[in-house]
């Protein structure tokens, strides 16, 4: 990987037309057609998880894996309690993922990206500090938008709790024609937010950070979030900042911290 560049783009606050176009897209539903392949793949996904809690025990309950996020310990169990899977969207080579599994060794850790090239490095050595790949990291070649609409799909029949999502470093899409691209400013953002308990979002670029933070304040304040996950019915916290990781968990995140850039994320916690 090259060395890491900063964000450079023609916008220097947040973007003229955010809340206008969130707004618009907290009150609509996104209806373009989920294609074949994501779907074979989240069957895919399907089984693993299936697999997985078949061989080490009944899911964590919600409020269980709640716990585990804060306390770095995986869930407690119980039969009638949704399936618990975390979700590692735009995953790239995979380091993130293996991270995210460790820390949570109980719970299916899901790290998904479109790129065939990008998974194929998944798991490598490299990756792993000669350590084996954790038993509860699966990785997925799918389109984010059409996986998160089926993953929708399950929070919404009790089969899935997502207690947490890492979207690491996204494309920040800085060109201000561009912004329609980026997530909070997207059809997709409403269906994001109703997936998890705890959104992470990581980001070099603290207009995006800012952006993606107030996006979710105007999508919970419309209260569309409600028709599409009825449970998201209280107002969550939503803390943007600043930080410094002391060990990063992704190939940019390593080239950001060796160049001294700032780095900056967003949490979006439903109170349990």
């Amino acid at each position: 990987m090259p060395g890491a560049n900063s964000v450079t783009s023609n916008q220097e606050t947040l973007h003229k037309d955010l809340e206008e176009v969130v707004r618009k897209y907290a009150r609509t539903t996104f209806l373009r057609p989920i294609a074949d392949h994501t779907r074979e793949a989240f069957a895919e996904v399907e089984t693993f998880v299936e697999k997985f809690y078949g061989k080490n025990g009944d899911p964590g309950t919600a409020s269980g894996v709640t716990n585990a996020i804060r306390d770095g310990a995986p869930g407690a169990n119980a039969e009638t309690a949704p399936q618990a899977v975390i979700l590692d969207s735009g995953c790239g080579t995979g380091e993130s993922t293996i991270h995210i599994a460790r820390r949570f060794p109980g719970i299916p850790v899901i790290g998904i990206d479109k790129s065939c090239v990008r998974l194929n490095k998944a798991g490598n050595p490299s990756q792993t500090a000669g350590e084996e790949v954790p038993a509860n990291a699966f990785w997925i070649r799918a389109e984010l938008l059409d996986f998160w609409r089926l993953a929708l799909e399950h929070v919404k029949a009790d089969k899935w709790t997502i207690p947490y999502h890492a979207v690491y470093y996204p494309n920040p899409w800085p060109k201000q024609s561009e912004a329609t691209r980026r997530f909070h400013m997207h059809p997709i953002f409403p269906t994001l937010l109703a997936l998890g308990e705890t959104i992470e979002l990581r980001t070099n670029w603290e207009i995006y950070a800012r952006e993606f933070a107030e996006a979710a304040r105007i999508v919970f304040e419309e209260n569309a979030i409600n028709e599409t996950a009825a449970h998201l019915e209280v107002q969550p916290q939503i803390t943007c900042e600043s930080f410094d990781p002391s060990a990063p968990e992704t190939a940019f995140e390593r080239k950001y911290k060796e160049a001294r850039q700032e780095l900056w994320r967003v949490l979006v916690a439903l109170p349990q």
